[in-house]
């Protein structure tokens, strides 16, 4: 009951915490509405009345389905519960003796492999259906575990995260990860930046303050909440707990992977698949009535008496044996080897992408990237680098109306990557090396080269200005650069660093937005470099420094040049940093860091900030950005050519966004976009959400929160589009989940995004993406071949079942035999057909519609062609057998067998009442089988020879009607078998197989056949070979009907132009 109430109070708070919106609030209505004061905290016993009733600050754990469900989920497929009815059917037989004179071991076989076959398939099933919940179980993994707390006036370090409870009081510390959703209500450092791009895909490090904002903001523009999970990169501060658990942001994402994971649907494939599956149920439902019903006057007699049909007569034995063709009729409809060839194209596909940098997690996602028609794509570390790199430099002239400029190339951290367009290499003027000095020494950023890449400690843009200076080089005066170590990777920050110590830090706030050190210039010589927002540091400037060094007063004009060229800049989204000098610090003359000095006082009270960074000396200026990716704008190129919509979701602001999109090419330089880009709020306050995203070419949304990105693909996803969709933090992992191909980021990826994605790009490069499409649609056509190819096969084996019931001749092929050519024979080239070249205009294309049929009227037709032929060559060649001493020039007698009449054959179960009927001896490989006491055996262990004729006549029509499959209209004449030399090899594989059966004594006496002679397999080759004359024609009719298509297709297309 406790519990139960417990859940009502929960309720009841939650619908409250709903309504309190603590961002949009003051400090004083947050510690009224949570009932605490910030300076003394909760006491221990109102945090165990809060416990009560908002639980531990802990995820959920879901319960997983047990492992006998998911075994059970397993048999929830029409193919496999119709294989596991065979085989049962198939099991009781061969106990109760009902096999056809075979031994025990061959009756059991049959079962016995189909079972096999059927665990290894709920075995690799329940095994994928385990990794789908680990997403929930990495998500886990960026908890906080511990929270510095202050209850009952005290603080408590290291308290366990989980017993936090809304109203707690913590202090954050810089390094610390943030336990809960919590309000900032102090600022204990200047300033308080937080890394949250995992949660909202912002590129940059946020600013937090205390200060309220709007209730109506987004996730981004909160910037009173720290966020759980998120981390925090600088200062340090005292925040009051809002949100645990399933309530914070974490949690909802929790959430969302959750309710995904539920929604995951069949891929392409699996659906079209079951489709058949459903079909191929009603075909082998018709066909055994039909035999049943040709055949039912064999175990069902009667006669007529007065009329009326009386003396019922019923044969248990002829009744058990028809009831086996109809288990043979479904092994043979059912391609057993079909998931096993599927499973083994798509793990050679999975290699391939791995080459190219695509990491598959989930086998089926391979096909579906064949079928891809929007990729949503993240911005940063996809479309960018997720490296700051400087974009431009802008120095001062040898006027102060002038202005200099420089493009950097470059877009990582490498600071061999690109160099300055333009630089005077080795001689740099008195305003260069100044802007270098600043950009050196004001600065807190390290690089450093780890794991084959380039890592960054500190903030990016400072770290981006590091390699910039690497790239400017050193002043000609440097003589003493033999004192940094050649083989550091930043040996010119370092000697600047070595040449001005570093002795005091102004560290930077929102308010005057910029950041100063003091150094030692040398004896009794103090300088104040400054970095910052340039409009604040021209505000707070005074002079200018010009390109010989030469000091001049900063006018209007020199002033408005700056910020025209900032605003240029700006347009272009690119960051602004400025840079200026202070070289009057008389205070500071004789301070070297003393805690004792009067300047060290003036410098504990960031207040005094501003009065020293004042009466600044302006340098110049720079333009930072996170660039595009090289590869990109062919890859949207590639997109275009390929019928694929890129969509770009990003969580960082607009212009930065439109920026970037311009330039990759997803948008035109002249282009309108104000209908392409849109906020994530913009979207979600339209009436036709559908309508919108149905707009051909590229689209943008900046600001996206999660719950966004879900909406978007799930719309997509009901309007019928195969969507990719890439990311790389905590917030992507809901939409990596729901959509149908996810794709994570390998370097900055979080492990929830892997977790919850179908393929991992090792290189983090949107361009990978766009290859893994080229090889999903070669995979997707190459499985398309060698389904059709297996299908074909197994509609000859079923047309020669119910042909062989139709005419009422003995059983050609049993159910074991054809489970060797469906699971072993087949098998070679099935998966050799998976390496058939690509087309070369695989990518010029236009997706292909995931509700494409596999198999359209055309193909049904031209394989149930195939299918009778198959049927009346196995089912002819045992005939020919029986009834005819040689065949096509072909000598049959050699063996001695008894010829009999076509008649005879058609009712030899009357044998019993034939007189006079004998049979003489024959061989059959080794033996000499003689029937001398039992005449009608010869219709039952005498027909070893005609089946092994049979068997190997289907081998070796289904080795021939591999090479049809090599193109699905395409002539052998334009397209020869060596176009893939693996088919070949397969096909010789095949026939070695099947030779093995053949010619070892064991496995012959097993599958109940015997060798043969050279005559005799010259008789199969004459009855196999036709089968690519008949579907040469059959392509051939096939292609002039396609081109008529097309041109009538062409001619109304002209007419309506």
């Amino acid at each position: 009951m406790g519990k139960e109430c417990g859940n009502c109070d929960n309720d009841h708070v939650n619908s409250e915490r709903e309504i309190f919106k603590a961002w949009a609030k003051e400090v004083h209505e947050c510690e009224e509405h949570f009932k605490v004061n910030v300076k003394s905290g909760l006491s221990s016993d109102e945090v165990e009345n809060r416990r009560k009733v908002y639980g531990y600050n802990d995820l959920e754990q879901h319960e997983g389905e047990s492992i006998w469900k998911l075994v059970l989920e397993q048999f929830n497929d029409t193919l496999v519960r119709i294989l596991l009815a065979a085989a049962i059917v198939s099991f009781v037989l061969a106990w109760y003796g009902g096999g056809d004179g075979g031994t025990e071991i061959t009756a059991f076989v049959e079962p016995l492999v189909i079972f096999l076959i059927l665990i290894v398939n709920a075995i690799v099933g329940v095994w994928q259906e385990n990794n789908a919940e680990k997403a929930l179980e990495a998500l886990k993994e960026i908890q906080s575990e511990h929270a510095t707390v202050i209850r009952d006036g005290k603080k408590i370090l290291n308290l366990p995260a989980k017993e936090l409870v809304p109203g707690d009081v913590v202090e954050l510390r810089v390094g610390d990860m943030v336990p809960a959703d919590m309000r900032v209500v102090e600022l204990i450092s200047s300033t308080l930046r937080l890394e949250q791009s995992s949660l909202t895909g912002e590129s940059q490090v946020v600013n937090k303050t205390f200060k309220p904002v709007a209730s109506d903001a987004d996730i981004q523009g909160k910037t009173c909440i720290v966020f759980a999970g998120t981390m925090v990169v600088n200062g340090n501060c005292i925040c009051l707990v809002t949100n645990t658990g399933m309530e914070t942001e974490i949690g909802k994402v929790h959430k969302q992977i959750h309710f995904a994971a539920q929604s995951e649907e069949d891929t392409p494939l699996k659906k079209k698949l079951n489709e058949f599956g459903e079909m191929l149920t009603l075909i082998i439902g018709v066909i055994c009535a039909l035999v049943w019903l040709i055949n039912v006057k064999y175990f069902l007699y009667w006669e007529y008496v007065n009329g009326w049909p009386r003396n019922f007569k019923f044969s248990f034995e002829k009744c058990t044996y028809y009831f086996e063709i109809a288990v043979a009729l479904a092994v043979a409809a059912i391609p057993e080897g079909l998931p096993a060839v599927i499973t083994t194209c798509l793990a050679l596909g999975t290699r391939k992408m791995a080459q190219k940098n695509a990491l598959v997690r989930r086998l089926p996602s391979v096909e579906t990237l064949g079928c891809t028609t929007v990729i949503c794509s993240d911005k940063t570390g996809t479309l960018t680098t997720n490296q700051m790199a400087v974009a431009k430099l802008v120095a001062i002239g040898s006027e102060p109306d002038t202005l200099r400029s420089f493009k950097v190339e470059g877009t990582t951290y490498n600071p061999s990557d690109g160099k300055i367009e333009d630089w005077p290499a080795g001689q740099l003027d008195a305003n260069l090396e100044m802007i270098a000095r600043i950009a050196a020494i004001c600065n807190d950023a390290a690089i450093a080269w780890s794991e084959n890449k380039f890592v960054t400690s500190g903030m990016p843009t400072e770290a981006a200005l590091k390699v910039l200076v690497e790239k400017m080089g050193l002043p000609e005066e440097s003589k003493d650069i033999l004192s940094a170590s050649t083989s550091t990777l930043l040996r010119c920050c370092e000697w600047w660093n070595e040449h001005d110590r570093r002795i005091a830090t102004l560290e930077f706030d929102r308010d005057r937005k910029s950041m100063g050190v003091i150094v030692d210039s040398g004896p009794g010589k103090k300088t104040l470099l400054v970095k910052g927002a340039v409009e604040n540091l021209l505000e707070r400037s005074s002079k200018i420094q010009l390109r010989d060094g030469s000091v001049v007063k900063l006018d209007d004009n020199a002033r408005n040049l700056v910020l025209e060229a900032l605003n240029e800049m700006s347009t272009r989204a690119l960051r602004c940093l400025g840079f200026a000098y202070k070289d009057e610090l008389p205070i500071f003359d004789s301070y070297s860091g003393d805690d004792d000095h009067p300047a060290h006082q003036l410098l504990l009270n960031p207040s005094n900030y501003s009065l020293i960074e004042s009466e600044l000396i302006f340098v110049g200026l720079v333009g930072l950005r996170d660039p595009p990716r090289k590869e990109v704008h062919q890859a949207i190129e590639d997109c275009r050519a390929a019928g694929i919509r890129v969509m770009v979701i990003t969580g960082d602001n607009k212009n930065t966004a439109e920026a970037v999109c311009c330039e990759i090419g997803l948008f035109g330089p002249n282009e309108d976009i104000s209908s392409r880009s849109i906020t994530g709020k913009e979207f979600v306050g339209l009436h036709d959400k559908k309508g919108y995203l149905r707009q051909s070419g590229g689209l943008l949304f900046s600001r996206a929160e999660p719950t966004h990105k879900q909406e978007i693909v799930r719309l997509l996803k009901e309007e019928g589009e195969v969507v990719a969709m890439t990311g790389d933090g905590v917030n992507d992992a809901p939409a990596l989940k729901l959509a149908d191909i996810g794709i994570a980021m390998g370097i900055a990826g979080t492990e929830v995004a892997k977790e919850s994605s179908d393929m991992v790009l090792a290189d983090d490069n949107f361009s990978t993406i766009v290859a893994a499409v080229g090889e999903g649609r070669s995979i997707y056509n190459n499985m398309k071949a060698f389904i059709r190819y297996m299908i074909s096969s197994n509609m000859g084996e079923v047309a020669s079942i119910f042909l062989t019931a139709a005419l009422g001749i003995p059983e050609g092929l049993i159910p074991v035999q054809l489970l060797w050519v469906n699971l072993v024979t087949d098998g070679p080239p099935a998966t050799a057909l998976g390496f058939n070249p690509p087309d070369k205009d695989i990518m010029k294309k236009p997706p292909r519609n995931k509700d494409d049929s596999l198999i359209n009227l055309w193909i049904l037709f031209r394989y149930l062609v195939v299918g009778m032929y198959v049927g009346l060559a196995t089912v002819g060649v045992f005939i020919i057998w029986y009834t005819n001493g040689s065949f096509l020039g072909v000598d049959l007698s050699g063996d001695g067998h008894t010829l009999v009449t076509y008649n005879q054959l058609a009712n030899w179960g009357q044998c019993s009442t034939w007189n006079n009927f004998t049979v003489t001896p024959f061989t059959a490989g080794a033996r000499v089988l003689s029937f001398d006491n039992d005449p009608c055996g010869y219709f039952h262990a005498g027909k070893v020879k005609a089946t092994t004729l049979s068997l190997s006549v289907l081998v070796a029509i289904e080795m021939f009607n591999s090479l049809n499959a090599l193109s699905e209209d395409g002539s052998l004449l334009t397209m020869p078998p060596w176009v893939n030399p693996w088919l070949l090899l397969a096909m010789l594989v095949s026939f070695s197989l099947h030779f093995f059966i053949l010619y070892v004594p064991f496995l012959a006496q097993i599958f109940g056949i015997v060798p043969l002679s050279f005559n005799e397999w010259l008789l199969v080759l004459v009855v196999a070979f036709p089968v690519i004359i008949v579907d040469e024609i059959l392509k051939f009719v096939g292609r002039c009907t396609s081109e008529s298509q097309t041109s009538q297709a062409r001619r109304s297309k002209q007419k309506s132009e």
